[in-house]
């Protein structure tokens, strides 16, 4: 417990910046509030961590300083993308203070949840093994899609920026980054399948993976939305919302906007 509330004072150091803007609770500070955990898992253990172990540590770092570096540059540096979120996110003007106290702490415990596998495995004293080893190239692999997700965006968005983009990894799912979200934690829930230990620990893990899946699916049929608004009466973008899964390959899921319970 009490490396855990540690990473929790961390996360919420770092996400606190959703004070300036609400929305950073979950954008900007989820990301840097990441590469933070790694960070003190690194030195709060730096006496019994194993090269396994650093290495998924490392992948924190790496995870958090890619997504919290990637948009902090498109808050700060785009201005077609705010004056688009301008009517899509509500900026939290006149948000009591209660409520955006609420947001930032269940933001961050869900942080340190989502880290929770490796933390507990360095906590249980278990060292690197195959479901370690597994877990790493699992969260390679997440890391991997959804950096070349992004990439592959904004490289179709500057050659057409009217257009939705269908190409490279958009050929595969509507929200490849999002699949690689999924993937990298679902990396990191692999690394702690043998090592957590009791009900406490289980419901953390749990917590962090059914969370994030929960929000990436949340957020999957925000994008939809927000598409079926733009592209809507395009008849190309109708024939590949029909025949392109969402998120998951092969899994003929092709619409969430029905699903009024993700509201992440």
């Amino acid at each position: 417990m009490p490396v855990f509330v540690t990473l929790l004072i961390v996360a919420l150091a770092v996400s606190a910046i959703g004070f300036k803007k609400y929305v950073w609770f979950i954008s900007i500070g989820y990301g840097f509030a990441v590469l933070a955990i790694g960070v003190a898992l690194l030195v709060i253990f730096r006496g019994s961590i194993d090269a396994g172990l650093i290495a998924a540590c490392v992948l924190f770092i790496l995870y958090g300083a890619r997504l919290g570096g990637y948009l902090a540059y498109r808050e700060l540096k785009s201005g077609s993308y705010n004056r688009k979120m301008k009517t899509e996110i509500k900026d939290g003007k006149g948000m009591p203070l209660i409520a955006k106290i609420g947001i930032w702490v269940s933001a961050a415990l869900l942080y340190v949840c989502e880290t929770s596998p490796v933390m507990f495995r360095l906590e249980n004293g278990k060292g690197t093994d195959g479901f370690v080893i597994a877990g790493i190239i699992i969260m390679v692999c997440g890391l991997v899609l959804e950096t070349a997700a992004d990439l592959q965006k904004n490289a179709a968005k500057k050659l057409n920026p009217g257009r939705f983009v269908d190409t490279g990894l958009y050929k595969l799912v509507r929200c490849p980054n999002y699949l690689g979200e999924m993937t990298f934690w679902t990396g990191v829930f692999v690394t702690g399948l043998n090592s957590n230990s009791g009900v406490w620990q289980w419901i953390a893990v749990l917590t962090g993976y059914l969370g994030i899946i929960y929000v990436m699916f949340g957020g999957a049929r925000r994008l939809e939305m927000r598409q079926n608004r733009t592209y809507g009466d395009d008849p190309e973008y109708q024939k590949y919302v029909k025949t392109t899964p969402i998120m998951i390959p092969f899994i003929p899921l092709y619409s969430v906007e029905k699903y009024k319970w993700l509201v992440a």
